[in-house]
This record gives C-alpha cells, structure tokens and sequence, in this order.
C-alpha cells in the first residue's frame, strides 16, 4: 500500500518528504520538550488507545519501515544500504520514545536531507536537459512499492531517468517544444527545493516521527504540533476558504480524497475524488504553476484563498487513468456554510405498469447540529433530524409513496443525530452500541415511540458514507425497516477524542501539541462492528473502487472487524428475505436489459481498471494512442456523479436521470412499493 497522508479540509499539515538545500548547513535537533511530549503519548497510547497494545519492540519494527515510507513513499532518494543501516534502531525505538528520546528521527532524517539534495542536483544539473529518445518502449512503475530499494547511485539515478522522461513526455504531448520541457522541469524542480528549504524545521521533523508512532496504533490516532493544532480547530469550525475539498499525496501527485459537500467544488461538478491536481494558476489569467513532485502543505497554500478570488487547476481525471488527457477547470473559492449542508429535498415521477408514482428523495451531505444555538434555547436551531423530519411532512403532504435517503459521500458527524434520525423511522430502541478500553459498552437508544415516516425506504451509500452514515444505515437494515443500496461504506466503526497535551506537560517557553485519540468503537444492535466492513447493501451496484485502496481497509493499522453480544430489538415486518430476493431478482433483470445500467457497469469496469494501472509508457506513440483512447471513452459518458463525489441535479423524471446509481435506488424503491401494494 502507498502511505497516504490526508490534509483535513485544505488545511491540516501533511508530511511528505522534506529536505534543505546542498547550502543549508544548519543541522536540525529536537528541542528537550519533544522528548517529554513522545513520552506522555507513549504513556497515553499505552493506557488509553482502545487497541490495548503496547508500545514495544514489535511495533517499533512497524514505526522503523512506516518512517521511511513517510520521508520516501516513493522510494526514490534512500539506497538499500541505507535502509540497512536504519536496523539498528529497529527494537530500539519503543526504549528510545520512553526515554524522552527522539534522536532516530533526526538521525534518518539527516540521511534523507542528504541523499534529496544528491538527486536534486542530479536532476537539475543533468535530467531536466537531457533529450530523451521516446521512441524507445520502457514503462515506468509509478508505484514504486512494488519495486525493491535501489542496490546503488547508479539504479537511482535510473529511476529519475525514467520520473523526468515521464513528466517530459507529458508535457510534450501538450505541444511544448524542447526549451519549454527543460524551462518547466527546471522551474519544477528548483521551486521545489526551494520549497522543502523554506518551511521545513525541527517541529516538523518531530510531528512526522510521532504521527508514525501513533498511527502504528490505528490510522485514527494522531499527533498535532501546535500550529496543526491550530489549523485543526479552524477546520472544526469549518471557516477556512478554498474549493471543498480534502487532499492527499499519491506518489508524485496531489490527489483529491473528499468533495466536501456544500463547497465549491462540489457545487461545481468540475473535479472528482480520485482526480490528480498537476498545476494550479491564481486569477482567471494567471500563469499555471506546475506542482508535480510538490508537498502537499504548499500544492494546499496555491489552492486556499479569500472568498470570492479565482482559483484555476489542471488535473489528470481519474476516469481516464494515469494515461489520459488533462484539463483545465476553473473554481470561484467560497467559506462553506452550514446551510449548505442542510439536508434536501427533491420529488421524482416514474410511471410503472400504469400507475404514477412519486418518489421523494431526501440528499442528506452530513450529520449535523447547531449545538451553540441549542444550548442558546434558540427554537429554530438547525439540526440533521429536525430538518430532515420537516422534510418528511412536506413530502408526504404532496402525496408521496415512498422515499430514498442519500447518504453517498456523508463523512458523517454527530452520533447523537444518527440516533435521533433513525427514531424518525422506528417506533424506539436501540440504535447503536458504544464500547469504550476499558471493555464498558453504552446502548444509544431512540427513546421517542413516535414515528414520521412509515412508508418504503430505501437508503442510498457508497464507498465514502462513514462513521454517522453507517450507524444510521446499519440500523435501518437491522430493523428490517428500508432496504440499503449502493456500494459497501467506508468501514470507520471508531471514535477519537482530544488530548491537550500540556495537562501532562510543564514546560515554561515551549508549546506543546495534541493528540488524537482513539478510545471507542461503534457496533450495531446485533453486534457487529461496522469497523472495517462497514455496511454491505442489501443490494450491491457496480462500484470501482478496491476496498484495499479506498475505506478503512486501506490503512494496514486500522482496528480490525469484530463483534460483541447483540441487544434486544424488535424488527419490522416491512423488509424480510421474501422481499429483498425479489428486489434483487428484478434489479439482476435490469443488468441485462436497462442500456443505463450496462453502460455504469461498463464505465464502472474501466473506472477500476484506470484506477489499478500503475505503469506508464515513455513511448510516444504508444502513450499519444492511450490518451487518445482515453478521451473517447470520456467523452462517449461520463460514470454517473455521486460515485465520485459529485453533487447530482436530479430531473423531475426519473427515465431523465443521468444518475445511474440515484436512478437505480428510485427504481429498487419503485420495486418495494410494488411489492408493498401487492
């Protein structure tokens, strides 16, 4: 797996790789403080993380091979005989960390810095002019985990050969004549030195070694430095301006992780998840700055800016694979508001052996609640369960006979409105149990016997519906009360709290950080964790995206699947197994007639394939054909929008729908009303 580091909301740090300049000879030490701060997390991880393991030898070996990945995922600057002679901290570091020790850090560090300021003359000094014969047919492996550490300078420099003669050939194939190769990848590869001098320092170098330490415990568990801290809260709050959106590094690449509902980017429908950002330009004028091989901290610093201004992107679509064409779109930066998050309602029409139906769709991006309001004693607060309950009598007022709850790309929120949400459909009891390290289990109940809506159900997910949306979706399949549809979910079953740090520290002059602790995890009301697994539909679509890659199942770290004692509950009538074989009956007799249908699991296939091919060919002709290729399948259909993240206008008719995953969720609902009338 590629280490992937996620920046929360445009604005949390993320470590990449870092170094100075061949000039810069200041060495970077840790400060006394860094030393107390590891040791009360080692202390906390060891007493309080829900995993119950402790720190030692075994897991220092992991933190060993997890910090190289995070100065060099790529496995492009380190030789095997440095990685040989990082061994001898391997069952080191756990004795180290308790110590107040931190020194292995800076000591591989100082190696990296190092070797990056080798390759970048290397780079800069030869490879940005060499004339590169691109009739030759060799691939480079851009996931370089599959390939082991270079054995000497020579193989490295190989692999640079082939990273500068992939992005040369890029940029030629946008018509870019020779001087204007060699001025962009000089210009590339300086600013990025540039970069990696400017900003980094010895807070950073600490924050990269102890978020290895504690995410070696669960992906979920992580450190702040006190500026991360910071930036932390003003994602909370959500009062940071940009596009929506939550990006990660993917080899060379800025990659999207999250559409962020309500912002700029999503409203736009102009970029997807999984879309690689390669240049970026201010103003609709302004000149693109190229940002591959960038840190994602400064790709984060181009992109953010005042409400109102103009940021344009070129990116590589994810739909056309590492292969395909770029394009350029252009975004209007915005704050994202709460309204904006607001759940919504639309009315669909379908006639179905004589009879109009209306089906009424319920999008709903979040769980949230204006809790400051509440506590004000304001009656008008906004909440997911007030607002959705509003909803319900609207529809229903209008004569509806069934509804679709969406919950695609929902990251989740308040436990407590998941909770409350589901009461708006069951009479009462348990919605979800909370188990916590110390073994205590706490039963989240709808205490409430009214029910809003009684009607057919069907609740819409995909692979990013998390945490809230999965406990919400999970009892609503427990019940028997709706039928879930769509792909399996995201698989986040834990819960962190906030660690401030200097409770346990007393060190005058110096800040300290927090950590991010994991110390609960969810399970449904028959027991199971939706940790890991999340929720699998009754009734599972074509998806392309690999549980391996996308979900909590990406990160080897994350807690594994298990289950606890059900508690009592008492089930619907409306869903049992009679019902759902049909539904699945009639949904396998759309795969082979519905031309929409054929066309997403044609469209989903290639998405997948696009998304696992690794390997590009530094042949021209061979890499001008693909993208050629690539462009067509593009161009000929578009994979429907809310698989990737993609805020979908539905028509007032549901055969007029273009999105195939919403329209196969009316079509099962259409199904169940049937089955219910009949």
């Amino acid at each position: 797996m590629k280490r992937i580091t996620l920046g929360l909301l445009m604005g949390l740090m993320a470590w990449n790789a870092f170094s100075s300049s061949p000039s810069d000879t200041t060495e970077l030490k840790p400060k006394p403080v860094y030393g107390k701060e590891a040791k009360v997390i080692a202390y906390i991880l060891d007493n309080n993380h829900y995993r119950k393991i402790l720190l030692n030898d075994s897991l220092s070996s992991v933190i060993l091979d997890e910090y190289i990945k995070t100065l060099d995922n790529n496995k492009t600057y380190f030789t095997a005989d440095d990685i040989k002679s990082f061994e001898k901290y391997r069952y080191l570091i756990d004795d180290l960390t308790k110590a107040e020790n931190v020194e292995p850090a800076y000591e591989i560090y100082k190696v990296f810095k190092k070797r990056f300021d080798q390759q970048m003359a290397y780079v800069t000094s030869t490879l940005v002019n060499e004339k590169f014969d691109y009739t030759v047919d060799e691939y480079y492996e851009t996931d370089r985990d599959k390939e082991p550490w270079a054995k000497s300078q020579k193989e490295l420099n190989e692999v640079w050969r082939k990273i500068i003669k992939n992005q040369a050939l890029s940029l030629k194939l946008t018509n870019k004549n020779p001087e204007e190769i060699s001025k962009v990848l000089k210009e590339r590869y300086e600013r990025l030195l540039k970069s990696y001098t400017r900003d980094i320092d010895s807070q950073d170098i600490f924050a990269m070694y102890m978020n290895t330490i504690t995410e070696s415990y669960d992906p979920h568990t992580n450190y702040f430095s006190p500026a991360a801290a910071d930036r932390f809260k003003q994602n909370l709050s959500l009062s940071l301006e940009g596009i929506g959106a939550k990006l990660q590094t993917d080899n060379d690449y800025t990659k999207v992780f999250e559409i962020i509902p309500g912002g700029p980017a999503q409203k736009s429908n102009l970029i997807q998840v999984n879309d690689r950002i390669v240049a970026v330009a201010q103003g609709a004028d302004g000149e693109m700055v190229d940002v591959v091989g960038w840190r994602i901290d400064d790709v984060v610093k181009l992109i953010k800016g005042p409400k109102g201004t103009t940021v344009k992107l070129k990116i590589l679509p994810a739909d056309v694979g590492v292969n395909g064409p770029t394009k350029e779109i252009t975004l209007i930066r915005d704050k994202i508001k709460l309204e904006e998050l607001a759940a919504k309602k639309d009315v669909i029409n379908y006639q179905k052996n004589g009879k109009t139906m209306k089906l009424g769709v319920i999008t709903l991006p979040g769980f949230y609640m204006e809790y400051e309001e509440y506590q004000k004693g304001n009656p008008n607060y906004n909440s997911t369960t007030r607002d959705v309950q509003r909803l319900l009598k609207e529809l229903q007022a209008t004569g509806i006979d069934g509804v679709v709850l969406d919950l695609r790309n929902n990251g989740g929120g308040s436990l407590t409105e998941a909770i409350d949400l589901t009461g708006l459909f069951i009479k009462n009891g348990p919605v979800v149990q909370v188990k916590n390290s110390a073994n205590r289990v706490e039963v989240g109940t709808d205490d409430d016997p009214g029910v809003v809506y009684n009607g057919p159900l069907v609740v819409l997910t995909n692979r990013f519906s998390a945490s809230a949306s999965e406990i919400f979706a999970g009892a609503i399949q427990d019940y028997h009360r709706g039928v879930v549809v769509g792909e399996s979910t995201y698989g986040k079953g834990t819960v962190q709290t906030i660690i401030d740090l200097e409770k346990f520290i007393n060190d005058p002059g110096n800040e300290v950080g927090q950590l991010k602790l994991t110390f609960q995890k969810f399970y449904r009301v028959t027991g199971s964790s939706t940790q890991h697994k999340g929720v699998i539909p009754d009734i599972q679509l074509p998806t392309a995206l690999d549980p391996e890659q996308f979900g909590e199942s990406s990160s080897k770290s994350a807690l594994p699947w298990d289950e606890i004692r059900g508690t009592l509950y008492q089930k619907t009538p409306i869903i049992n197994d009679r019902v759902l074989a049909g539904l699945n009956k009639a949904y396998t007799e759309r795969l082979k007639s519905d031309p929409g249908l054929t066309r997403l699991v044609n469209e989903t296939a290639e998405a997948k394939k696009n998304l696992s091919a690794t390997k590009v060919s530094l042949n021209e002709a061979i890499r001008k054909k693909e993208m050629d290729e690539a462009e067509k399948r593009a161009a000929s259909g578009k994979l429907n929008t809310k698989i990737v993240g993609k805020e979908s206008q539905p028509s007032t008719d549901l055969m007029e729908l273009d999105d195939e995953y919403l329209r196969e969720g009316l079509f099962v609902l259409s199904d169940l009303i049937t089955t219910k009338i009949g």
